[in-house]
């Protein structure tokens, strides 16, 4: 046996790596933007300071994902679809239907397998970075440490995106950014405060409880808060002694701490929210108001807060709450929002004499640009997610999980386009024609951006005639993929009213696409509808539950379909798929195919008695 001896701290081993993006923080936003990066041919890598990806969505968290719908409320059946498409979809349904048991940590799983499973994509845990190298107003490289290995990474690349809710990347580059509240009449929104100030909204730490066939008897330790009728008196869900409401899930409204340092005080954050957490199970276990609570004991308490909220980029333009109550149209929007305007009381159960939110109706869905997300003195800095650039105001509506998503994937292919031109992302919103680009892209790879319609030239599809043996095809070739000219949709002027896609009387039913001369055919594209009118969302909460379609495929997507190409007046088939669930699927041909037409042939769906399609591509 080899002795060593320890002759003071050892140097971590430095590693230098060079990428084409470097994404930082692994929320859902930091994921959707390295996959849409990734899968449109650049080299990324994403570096993650936690065991786990997913932010407040995963097993650390357990908060369930919410966006434009809210909660369902917005949407109406083939009129308002205003669930997110694109990657956040794609990551919805694969766990619905591979989590029937609802389990946190198999959304952990679902997301490090979609990223493990990207070749251009390189995932890095348990990394932080902690500094960067900077070229004038340029990121060259970001310096991370990964300590459970002791290594240390110099990362180069052309294109930085920080996503890590903080914005630590941001920081130590020296972007600008913002703390806070601000006054009413800096930007006139009627919801400000009349005077700015630091406060923010506060972290919540969540729990799970399990309901047992016998007593289960529970002893608060001597640190915990002593809660009281009156404490609670506003706060929903202990309100009806005789309803279980929350007890399997937590409250949301446990919140603490938007009056201090939500980064420097996080660790007295964690703290006073786990006094808090103990006391109000404590309360609800032994008060004797809630005798139906005997049987229930805690079975999980969460050591990682809930971050709501701050510091918040200075970009190229900063969305307000106006913007977001408006809808202001934005010639390079990349993503949409339509949750709330939902503000909390920063003192959180400190201030008992206030609801725990306030939610403002938000009237359409509204638009994110591009210039929200892409930094006012860096260069070469994006950022996607709650730390985009937007006032307090029109943040408490864009923080929401399925909206920082939507806005990682359309940086993410903004990432993409940038690396591809070598515009700087600082340069790109400058360019309609770079633009375009992004916006293309996106409607590509199933985002849906308001009032943007398929225009890609090189979309075989946008040239043929279309037909079908049963149903009206007609619809399909609208160049939108979903209906939002409902009630709470799109603003009436850039809805593009009607349904969108291809639904057929019966099943099965062939769609067809024909070419006046052979096309070369080497991609098909397909989208199907999975009822974005539904929420649909993992939660550990039972009411929420109750709402879902949750463990099994939505009806309307078609299960089993065959694509098939007229070759020399033959039917070849090309494609053929038993168990489909997703939204969008790509099937790139073994080989390429000379034809003059193409049949798509529903043969059965997960439920419904129709054929829905919403999109179909083809590429050469």
């Amino acid at each position: 046996m080899e002795l060593k001896k320890n002759r003071g701290a050892r140097a971590l081993h430095i590693e230098t790596m060079q990428a084409d993006t470097v994404v930082v923080g692994g929320g859902l936003a930091g994921v959707c933007c390295a996959l849409e990066a990734a899968r449109n041919g650049c080299r990324v890598i994403l570096c993650q300071n936690r065991p786990v990806l997913g932010g407040n969505a995963s097993s650390e968290v357990r908060m369930h994902i919410v966006g434009a719908d809210a909660h369902g409320s917005r949407s109406v059946e083939l009129e308002t679809e205003a669930r997110e498409s694109g990657l956040m979809e794609e990551i919805r349904l694969r766990n619905c239907v591979a989590n029937p048991q609802r389990s946190t940590s198999m959304l952990d799983l679902t997301l490090y397998d979609m990223c493990r499973s990207e070749p251009n994509l390189k995932l890095m845990l348990n990394t932080e970075v902690v500094g960067v190298d900077m070229e004038g107003a340029r990121i060259r490289s970001v310096r991370a440490e990964r300590r459970s290995t002791e290594d240390g990474f110099e990362i180069h690349a052309p294109v930085f995106v920080d996503c890590t809710g903080d914005g630590r990347l941001g920081a130590e580059a020296g972007a600008e950014y913002r703390i806070g509240r601000e006054g009413r009449g800096e930007f006139n929104e009627p919801l400000a405060q009349p005077k700015a100030d630091g406060m923010k909204l506060g972290s919540s730490l969540l729990y799970q409880a399990r309901k047992h066939d016998r007593p289960m008897p529970f002893e608060a330790p001597s640190w915990a808060r002593k809660i009281t009728k009156e404490d609670m008196r506003l706060r929903f869900g202990l309100k009806d002694p005789h309803c279980d409401l929350g007890l399997e899930y937590g409250f949301w409204w446990m919140e603490w701490g938007g009056h201090l340092d939500t980064i420097k005080d996080d660790e007295q954050i964690r703290d006073e929210l786990m006094s808090i957490l103990m006391g109000v199970w404590d309360y609800i276990k032994n008060s004797g108001n809630y005798p139906d609570s005997e049987n229930w004991a805690m079975e999980w308490c969460g050591f990682l807060p809930g971050k709501r909220e701050s510091r918040r980029f200075i970009g190229q333009t900063i969305l307000t709450e106006n913007d977001v109550m408006q809808a202001t149209a934005f010639d390079d929007a990349i993503a949409y929002g339509g949750w709330w305007v939902d503000t909390h009381p920063p003192m959180g159960v400190d201030a008992p004499d206030e609801p725990p939110c306030s939610q403002h109706h938000v009237p359409y869905l509204y638009e994110i640009p591009l210039r929200s997300c892409v930094s006012k003195n860096i260069e070469n800095l994006m950022f996607a997610g709650r730390n985009i650039s937007a006032t307090h105001l029109a943040f408490a509506s864009t923080r929401v999980m399925g909206t920082c998503a939507a806005m990682g994937q359309g940086v993410g292919a903004a990432a993409a386009v940038a690396c591809r031109t070598g515009v700087l992302p600082g340069r790109l919103s400058a360019d309609p024609e770079t633009i375009r680009q992004i916006q293309q892209l996106l409607l590509k790879d199933d985002a849906y951006l308001i009032g943007v319609k398929n225009e890609d030239t090189a979309d075989l599809a946008c040239r043929a005639r279309v037909s079908a043996d049963s149903g009206d095809a007609a619809p399909l070739k609208s160049g939108q993929t979903r209906s939002v000219h409902g009630e709470n949709g799109a603003r009436p002027e850039r809805a593009n009213a009607g349904v969108h896609r291809w639904i057929s009387d019966v099943l099965p039913a062939a769609l067809t696409l024909e070419w006046e001369s052979p096309k070369r055919i080497q991609e098909v594209r397909l989208v199907f509808d999975t009822g974005l009118h539904r929420e649909l969302t993992l939660s550990m909460c039972d009411a929420v539950a109750k709402r879902l379609l949750w463990g099994q495929p939505q009806p309307e997507t078609v299960k089993e379909y065959r694509v098939e190409a007229r070759v020399k007046n033959e039917w070849v088939s090309v494609v053929e798929e038993k168990n489909n669930y997703l939204r969008s699927r790509v099937h790139r041909l073994a080989e390429a195919v000379d034809a003059d037409a193409l049949r798509l042939v529903a043969v059965a769906s997960n439920g419904s008695d129709q054929a829905r399609v919403c999109e179909v591509r083809v590429y050469e």
